[in-house]
């Protein structure tokens, strides 16, 4: 997740993919204010949650940041996946990234994630990654205008990484909780559409 607002500097991060196609691969990132990659025990929680379901999977990254999520989701077998971020220094080093992997099936945009979800042609994706800056009010918006616009599928995965509890998110009706725990002051649950 990368702060809209933030500038890019000289510093760099580091991430690890868990498993999966580049499993031990470290990548670099641009570091920066208000970008928090997910961790790596978090990490390997969500996937362990959604190893069912990520092979062959169409993903979202709406606030990709890092691209932490993206990259992991992509090494462990998703068919395609989009991420977006506002930060240019982000899409930047997310290219680099997946030009290094050699990937091909990963699309990458610089974009504000709630604007193209109102204004781009909607495709439904199987597993949505939510983890937006926090204290901006984005995470609610942000799944409702997955729900009412068509992002996706039937039985979508939606995960969240918030600030405050999920249940007090307000998130759409239909969806349901499958799973949720706490990691330091991060909240992060994962939802089905239901």
């Amino acid at each position: 997740m990368a702060n809209p607002r933030a500038k890019a500097h000289n510093g760099q991060g580091q991430l690890r993919i868990i498993a999966g196609e580049w499993g031990s691969r470290k990548l670099s990132f641009p570091d920066g204010p208000g970008l928090r990659p997910t961790p790596d025990r978090v990490r390997e929680t969500l996937f362990n949650w959604l190893a069912p379901y990520i092979v062959g999977a169409r993903v979202l990254d709406l606030f990709t940041g890092s691209g932490a999520l993206y990259f992991e989701a992509l090494s462990r077998g998703a068919k395609a996946g989009l991420a977006l971020d506002t930060n240019p220094a982000a899409i930047a080093s997310l290219r680099q990234n997946l030009a290094l992997l050699k990937c091909e099936n990963g699309q990458y945009a610089q974009a504000d994630a709630l604007r193209h979800l109102e204004s781009a042609a909607a495709e439904a994706f199987d597993v949505v990654f939510l983890d937006p800056p926090f204290h901006q009010g984005l995470l609610a918006d942000a799944c409702n205008l997955l729900e009412s616009r068509g992002w996706l599928n039937e039985r979508a995965w939606i995960y969240t990484e918030s600030e405050t509890p999920p249940s007090a998110t307000g998130l759409p009706a239909n969806w349901r909780l499958h799973r949720e725990k706490k990691a330091g002051q991060v909240y992060y649950a994962l939802w089905q559409r239901g």
